[in-house]
């Protein structure tokens, strides 16, 4: 009797407890690198929002103007590349994410059949 609860109790392990902390140490990794790229993106966002304030602030004259004009044009540039490549960061993350998910799913399906076997 103690050796068949033994037994299912390191099934219940490998089916179930195992993955879910597999699962969990993902999707936590991931909710890290996700907030870390969102607290990166503001606060590069922030820095150009601020920068470019502060060239407004030194308008005094038409020549001071025309370069606050132009430096707006390519801090809009500059915000339009990062955004692009933050985007493209998220989407490799959440692709990395999904993977290893993926791969965990077919594991544990794999477990399952091969205990069932037993």
């Amino acid at each position: 009797m103690n050796k068949a609860a033994e037994k299912t109790s390191q099934q219940v392990e490998s089916i179930f407890v195992s993955p879910m902390r597999s699962y969990t140490l993902t999707a936590l990794d991931y909710y890290d690198q996700i907030v870390s790229a969102q607290l990166d993106a503001v606060r590069a966002y922030s820095d150009l929002s601020i920068a470019q304030a502060r060239t407004w602030l030194d308008v005094k004259d038409a020549d001071s103007f025309k370069k606050a004009m132009e430096s707006q044009q390519k801090t809009a540039s500059d915000l339009m590349e990062r955004m692009k490549g933050d985007g493209e960061k998220v989407t490799a993350i959440s692709q990395s994410f999904m993977k290893d998910s993926q791969q965990a799913a077919e594991d544990t399906t794999k477990k399952v059949v091969e205990t069932a076997k037993q």
